[in-house]
């Protein structure tokens, strides 16, 4: 090969790499998209609880021995949420691919992005085994409770894409590491209600079992609540005392706030109007609740590792 040649190889080598390689804010945009999927699905799958459309694909991946597509309003809500999924494991695969060709982003980020891919990926044969076995509670409640866990993951791999500071004072992280203990607490108490309470899970003669008392799961959330907001209020308050070093964070414990007094105010009318409150009001507690989970994970991250602007 001539010397001409092996540079016009290594140049169409170079090009082909620079093109294949993402930047950090290229990435930063596949990762909104991708967490931006998983709170979706979390939506999704909770309309299909609640409205009794469990079962009405009652066989994977297509939706009936005799006929792929849905036929009907239960079938079309559950191959809805099965489409919806689709497309979070693309996005969630995607996000995986681009964390390897973005060079910036580091073994943790990649790492993590590759995890999100695999929980997703490993949400279909659970949907798929949680169908045959008729919807069995825990393994509806581990479903998701998986769908948080990634979706946790997905922040975390959204903020490694941004350029770090240093640590706040080891007060503070320990603040933090308790309010996600607060609001794990938080999320499996709130499954659980979910779980022992009206609404059916599936509709026609199958009946899905309950877990436990309505009342009594609601006395742990509520508790569970209490546990999250007295921690959430001391760090908030000393967020407060240190708005002149760390402006951010007063701002991130307002939008939580916010976050915790919407989702409260609707648990409270739930609980009141037990028997009437309607599914599609659930489905807003639960999309709350995925993203007061993911606001709290991102927080806290950001108190191990700020974002510099």
């Amino acid at each position: 090969m001539s010397a001409t040649a092996k540079k016009l190889h290594s140049y169409v080598n170079v090009s082909l790499a620079d093109r294949l390689t993402l930047s950090p804010a290229a990435f930063r945009r596949v990762a909104w998209w991708a967490v931006g999927c998983l709170v979706v699905i979390v939506g999704t799958g909770a309309t299909v609880r609640l409205t009794g459309s469990g079962l009405g694909c009652p066989h994977w991946p297509t939706c009936n021995a005799t006929h792929a597509l849905p036929k009907g309003y239960h079938s079309d809500i559950e191959f809805s949420n099965r489409v919806v999924s689709a497309v979070t494991v693309i996005s969630t695969l995607v996000l995986a691919v681009a964390a390897w060709r973005t060079p910036t982003l580091g073994r943790r980020g990649t790492w993590l992005a590759t995890a999100v891919f695999a929980g997703t990926l490993a949400q279909a044969p659970l949907g798929a085994v949680t169908v045959y076995y008729h919807l069995d509670p825990y393994l509806v409640i581990t479903h998701l409770l998986l769908s948080l866990t990634v979706l946790g993951l997905g922040v975390l791999t959204l903020l490694s894409a941004a350029p770090g500071g240093a640590p706040l004072p080891a007060i503070a992280r320990l603040g933090g590491a308790v309010l996600v203990v607060a609001v794990a607490a938080l999320v499996v108490t709130g499954t659980l209600s979910t779980a022992s309470g009206r609404f059916p899970g599936s509709s026609g003669t199958q009946v899905v079992e309950r877990i436990w008392v309505f009342h009594t799961a609601v006395w742990l959330l509520v508790r569970a609540v209490a546990a999250f907001g007295i921690v959430f209020l001391v760090l908030g308050v000393w967020s407060w005392t240190k708005r002149a070093a760390w402006p951010w964070l007063i701002r991130a414990c307002g939008a939580l706030l916010a976050i915790l007094l919407v989702q409260m105010g609707i648990g409270e009318y739930q609980y009141r109007n037990y028997g009437t409150v309607p599914w599609w009001l659930v489905v807003a507690h639960v999309v709350l609740a995925a993203l007061l989970f993911a606001w709290t994970v991102g927080l806290v991250a950001r108190l191990w590792r700020p974002v510099r602007h």
